[in-house]
């Protein structure tokens, strides 16, 4: 192993895999995985592992999928991690599990922070239309995404869609975890620890005036009136750009759709790409209820 500490990740998404499998190439020691229980999903509703669970799995790492944060904290003191590693978990953490490890919790989070704590940074991005996001390490501690900054990476949204930034942040994420930890296990991270013992409170505190919050988003977030799709494809401006941005941001969840009245009544439609050429809005790619997706030129 490249070092005798033991790390203990948490994370659910893809997002979260870049940053196991580069711990894993690096060498150093997981001494379990823990990760939400397996949930239905899909039209069908079939029990699915998260995408962590299946990824640690195939590395041979122990998985865990604690029900509660009572069995959270058992597995945690029976495992006795020097430090953990968090990435999309989606879980605070009380004042007895963030004690544990010696080392605390290191949280990466795809904003540059303390701009979009909470559950959307990316989506929330490319909805604002933001030219700049990025990744942040951070110390957590009892608040949303509060705790002290380790490190930074900035990075251009230009038009990309979610699925796609998620991937670039989620890379830039990882090699940004491999350079930062070294530092911070040998307290190279400034400012300097108040002293010896507390190793894991060092960081730069973050600017609590520049805070913002995101939100989880609902299926009614994703709606687009009729009247304003038919406006954005005939007209453009603004109303195109912000369709645009919605089309980029809720895909594939909860699902950009508008309603239109077809044969047999008022039809569910997917709105699942799209590009604006000439200032108006050009629909690329839809998904009429109950058919497959159709790709326009």
């Amino acid at each position: 192993m490249k070092n005798n500490y033991k790390i203990i990740f948490f994370g659910n998404p893809d997002f979260a895999v870049s940053a196991l499998e580069s711990l894993v190439k690096g060498q150093y020691q997981i001494v379990g995985v823990i990760t939400s229980p397996d949930k239905p999903a899909g039209r069908k509703q079939i029990i699915t592992p998260p995408p962590v669970k299946v990824s640690a799995q195939k590395l041979g790492l122990e998985v865990y999928q604690p029900k509660d944060k009572t069995e959270l904290s058992r597995i945690i003191k029976k495992l006795q991690p020097d430090l953990g590693m968090v990435a999309a978990f989606g879980m605070i953490f009380p004042k007895e599990i963030l004690t544990i490890p010696k080392y605390g919790f290191i949280n990466l989070h795809p904003s540059l922070l303390p701009k979009y704590r909470g559950p959307t940074p990316i989506q929330t991005a490319i909805l604002n239309g933001d030219e700049q996001t990025g990744v942040t390490l951070y110390l957590m501690d009892e608040e949303t995404d509060h705790g002290p900054i380790l490190a930074q990476r900035e990075l251009e949204i230009h038009n990309t869609d979610y699925l796609l930034l998620s991937t670039k942040l989620a890379e830039m994420g990882a090699e940004l975890l491999i350079e930062t930890l070294p530092k911070y296990i040998e307290g190279k991270i400034t400012p300097p620890p108040a002293s010896p013992g507390e190793a894991w409170r060092a960081g730069l505190p973050q600017d609590e005036s520049r805070a913002t919050y995101t939100k989880k988003f609902k299926t009614e977030d994703a709606y687009i009136e009729p009247v304003d799709l038919e406006k954005a494809e005939q007209e453009g401006g603004q109303i195109a750009l912000e369709i645009d941005r919605k089309i980029r941001a809720l895909n594939p969840e909860p699902g950009v759709f508008t309603l239109s009245p077809l044969k047999g009544g008022l039809k569910r439609i997917k709105l699942l790409a799209a590009k604006i050429a000439d200032g108006k809005l050009k629909i690329t790619k839809i998904q009429v209820e109950g058919k497959k997706p159709t790709v326009y030129n």
